[in-house]
């Protein structure tokens, strides 16, 4: 009976033991950098034999496969920075500009300053091989905290906001043709933007080749639709009906105020932005070395000629007074050349912002999963479903958090507080290629681009931010006492390591709990 006793006595202290390593196992799954600087890691891939991309598998564990391709790389790219904005509002430029022939110019350099900042990324994306971005890069250099605020901002505020305007956007440009003499409800148009959030969620949870093929078509598409517009434009030059583009009147009323340019071109910037998203999924590329460097190099020259032929072709037909009245402008053009036929052109607004959602989507949930893999988030958002292989439960929290923002009036207030803060991101992680170069030359580099240019950038990005906070002191204030309020957070969620066993027990139980409901695992590699 004392053997027996003794014996139970073990089972259950070892089990004790097991339950013990098993909780420290899974809060740190995702938690923790766990000795990887994260400098050329090439994780092995597999696919579980029931995956729906089992073909492109490789290496041991459960992990995200690397299936995005060339052509998936760079329809990410065009498809994330073409978004509604092109169609409907490029006045920002015009408005700032004063005369038609500056605009085109700053569209142009806004293009070629993307570009630079894209070849930076690329330098970037190759020296540190890991997924999440602007995140990854300032975890690196940076440490800890100043990571931890840019994720903060980014899942609080800057990616579901984002992605439910455009999905908004969507929603109105479907509805239309529903209301024509009325506007669209509010209401509708909600419920609509929410049913496509939830669509791409479960398209993306599904499959990642799934959500490429959607990526592929939807940029083939917005591709497309400008691509009528320029031809029209083409047409008209050739016609000779150019008042607005003739000699005497292309540099009529331009705007020699500074302050005006600058913010001409922080709205020609913005309509580039999403040139970096590539690079938050690095460690799902199939040869990152070479697919990366090579899709930010075809994209960026085709979204800076499409851009600029595509407002070339506006002002063939509309004036800048037509332009900065209208409320879409790719419609009134449509309106007025195609007839019968210009209900296309809402068709692929809405086709164009769906592709958006996508994108963002996609890219977003690869953000939030670095971000619990470094132990920045829960760890329940770095596991993977083994079937389907993908970030299951850091995409469903994309979805959740974007939702919320339905039940907002004013989101564009709130994006107009942190109108500065991606510029800084960017310039940090620039300045951090810069100083790894100095502080880590033995790296390998498969690009390196001329110093020059990160020097110029980052000087460009700083011009950027001083406008900024010149232009908007108030909102830019507010914006930084957000940002702040991240830190009280991290010291509680990751710094303080030694937490009370009760607090650590409930946060197992729920992820175990999360596990259970979800089927997935944590990443093995």
């Amino acid at each position: 009976m004392y053997n027996l006793k003794k014996r139970n006595s073990n089972l259950s202290a070892d089990r004790a033991e097991e339950d013990s390593q098993a909780m420290e196992k899974m809060l740190g799954s995702g938690g923790g950098r766990n000795g990887d600087t994260g400098v050329h890691d090439s994780p092995n891939r597999e696919c579980s034999p029931g995956s729906p991309d089992k073909d492109a598998s490789e290496g041991d564990g459960v992990a995200l496969k690397r299936t995005i391709t060339l052509v998936n790389g760079v329809a990410i790219i065009v498809g994330t920075i073409i978004g509604s904005g092109i169609f409907i509002t490029p006045t920002g430029v015009i408005k700032e500009a004063g005369s038609v022939g500056l605009a085109l110019i700053i569209w142009a350099v806004c293009g070629v300053f993307s570009t630079i900042g894209a070849l930076c990324y690329a330098e970037l994306g190759t020296t540190i091989s890991k997924s999440g971005g602007d995140y990854a890069y300032i975890l690196e250099v940076y440490g800890s905290l100043p990571a931890f605020l840019k994720l903060w901002i980014e899942l609080l505020i800057i990616r579901p906001s984002s992605q439910y305007i455009v999905a908004f956007v969507f929603a109105t440009y479907l509805l239309k043709p529903i209301f024509p003499d009325c506007p669209v409800p509010d209401s509708g148009a909600k419920l609509v933007a929410c049913l496509c959030i939830l669509v791409l969620t479960a398209v993306n949870c599904y499959s990642v080749k799934a959500a490429t093929r959607v990526q592929d078509a939807f940029a083939a598409a917005k591709l497309f639709a400008l691509g009528i517009i320029i031809i029209i434009g083409f047409v008209q030059i050739g016609k000779g009906d150019t008042e607005y583009l003739l000699p005497e009147n292309a540099f009529k009323d331009t705007s020699t105020d500074i302050g005006k340019i600058g913010l001409a071109l922080y709205s020609g910037l913005f309509a580039y932005g999403g040139w970096n998203y590539l690079n938050f999924v690095t460690e799902e590329m199939i040869e990152p070395f070479k697919n990366l460097p090579r899709a930010i190099i075809i994209s960026l020259p085709i979204v800076t000629l499409v851009y600029v032929l595509t407002n070339l072709a506006y002002f063939t037909t509309l004036s800048p007074q037509q332009m900065l009245t209208s409320e879409a402008v790719a419609v009134d053009f449509g309106n007025y050349h195609l007839g019968v036929m210009a209900w296309i052109i809402p068709v692929f607004v809405g086709l164009s912002c769906f592709g958006s959602v996508n994108g963002s989507l996609f890219t977003s949930s690869r953000l939030f999963f670095v971000g619990s893999r470094e132990g920045h988030l829960p760890s329940i958002l770095s596991m993977i479903h083994p079937t389907l292989l993908t970030p299951l439960p850091s995409l469903i929290f994309t979805c959740i958090m974007t939702l919320l923002y339905a039940f907002s009036n004013d989101i564009f207030s709130v994006i107009n507080f942190f109108s500065f803060f991606n510029w800084l991101c960017i310039a940090m992680a620039i300045i951090g290629m810069m100083w790894l170069r100095y502080k880590k030359p033995e790296l390998e580099r498969p690009i390196k681009v001329n110093i020059l240019l990160p020097i110029s950038f980052v000087l460009a990005c700083v011009f950027l931010i001083i406008v900024s906070i010149c232009m908007t002191p108030v909102e830019c204030a507010i914006g930084f006492a957000i940002i702040l309020s991240g830190v009280p957070v991290y010291y509680f969620g990751v710094w303080w390591t030694n937490k009370p066993k009760w607090v650590l027990q409930v946060i197992f139980s729920s992820t175990a709990l999360c596990q259970k409901v979800l089927e997935v695992v944590p990443q093995q590699s």
